[in-house]
C-alpha cells in the first residue's frame, strides 16, 4: 500500500477543516457537486501557483501531477480562473424553484398553491417525480422540511418561503465568515509549510468546565477583545500614519482577531462536584506550528 503523503496527521487534520464546511453546506442545503466544482478550483489555483515560471507551456501537466485532475479538466479550470463556477441545485432545491416557477402550480394570484402530498398532479409527490426518479418523494419532502422551505399539515404541503437563501443570510455574513476563517486558516497553514512560523498564532486550552463557568468565560473574553480593540486601532493607525509619511510601499495588509469554541467533551465521562483522582484540569497555551494538539 503507497504511504499517504503527510500520514494520518494531515488527514486528520483536513478532516477537522472540511467537518465545518461540510455542516454549513448541509445546513443551507448546497449540495457536494458545488463544494467539490470549488474544491477542484481551488486545488488547481494552488497548484498553478506552486509552479515555477518557466513552467510556460507544461503548466497544464505539471499542475494535473500535483492535482490528480485530468489534462482536460485543469485546461477548463485555468481558462475559468477567477471566476467562480456555477452552483448546482440540489434535487430538493429544484423542486422548490419548480414549484415556485410553474405557471400550473399557482392561483389567480399568481401565488403557489399548497399541493396535497400524494396523488395525482398537482400533488408534491408528482412535482418531485417531475424532477427526478432518482430521490424518493418522502426524502425530498423531509429535505425541504428540514431547510425549513415547507411545513406539511396533515396531507397538505406548503411553501414558506419565497426564496432558497434563508432570511438571516447576507453577503456580508458571509464575507466576514470567508474572510476572518480564512485568514486565519492561511496563516494556519503557512506556519505548519514555514521552517520558522511568519504568522502568531496563539491558542488557550482547557477542558473540565461546567456550562455555568463558560458563560462567565464568555464575559471574560468579550472584555479581552475591547482591551484588544483599544490597543492595536490607534496603534495600526499610527504605523499606518508613519508609512505614509515616510513614503514607504504600503501593500501589507492585516487582520487580528479573537475567537473562542466551546463544545461537551468527547468520550469523556462529566467530571463529578468533587475533583476526581487525577489532579486539576490541564490549561494549556499552543501556538501555531509548534503544537499539534488540534486547537479549539
Amino acid at each position: 500500500m503507497a504511504a499517504t503523503p503527510g500520514g494520518p496527521a494531515l488527514t486528520g487534520a483536513l478532516a477537522s477543516l472540511l467537518e465545518p464546511i461540510a455542516a454549513l453546506a448541509v445546513a443551507r442545503g448546497l449540495p457536494f457537486a458545488s463544494v467539490e466544482d470549488l474544491l477542484k478550483a481551488a486545488f488547481v489555483d494552488a497548484a498553478r501557483g506552486a509552479q515555477p515560471p518557466e513552467a510556460g507551456q507544461r503548466i497544464v501537466s505539471r499542475v494535473a501531477t500535483a492535482t490528480g485532475l485530468t489534462r482536460r479538466e485543469v485546461t477548463r479550470l485555468l481558462v475559468a480562473e477567477g471566476r467562480l463556477p456555477p452552483p448546482r441545485p440540489s434535487p430538493a432545491t429544484q423542486v422548490f424553484t419548480r414549484w415556485r416557477a410553474d405557471p400550473g402550480l399557482k392561483n389567480r394570484r399568481g401565488r403557489p398553491i399548497n399541493l396535497p402530498r400524494q396523488g395525482p398532479a398537482p400533488s408534491f409527490e408528482a412535482l418531485a417525480r417531475s424532477v427526478t426518479q432518482d430521490v424518493h418523494p418522502r426524502s425530498l419532502l423531509d429535505e425541504l422540511c428540514r431547510l425549513g422551505l415547507v411545513s406539511v399539515e396533515g396531507d397538505i404541503v406548503q411553501l414558506l418561503r419565497d426564496s432558497v437563501v434563508a432570511a438571516g443570510d447576507s453577503d456580508r455574513a458571509y464575507g466576514f465568515l470567508g474572510g476572518n476563517v480564512g485568514d486565519h486558516l492561511r496563516a494556519a497553514v503557512a506556519n505548519v509549510l514555514a521552517e520558522t512560523p511568519p504568522h502568531v498564532e496563539q491558542a488557550v486550552f482547557a477542558d473540565e468546565l461546567s456550562a455555568e463557568s463558560m458563560a462567565t468565560f464568555r464575559d471574560i473574553a468579550k472584555a479581552q477583545w475591547q482591551t484588544l480593540l483599544a490597543a492595536t486601532v490607534p496603534a495600526l493607525q499610527s504605523l499606518v500614519d508613519a508609512d505614509a509619511a515616510a513614503a514607504r510601499v504600503r501593500n501589507r495588509r492585516v487582520l487580528i482577531g479573537l475567537y473562542t469554541w466551546n463544545e461537551v467533551m468527547a468520550d469523556v465521562e462529566a467530571a463529578p462536584v468533587r475533583r476526581r483522582a487525577g489532579g486539576p484540569a490541564k490549561t494549556t497555551a499552543g501556538a501555531g506550528k509548534r503544537t499539534p494538539k488540534k486547537e479549539r
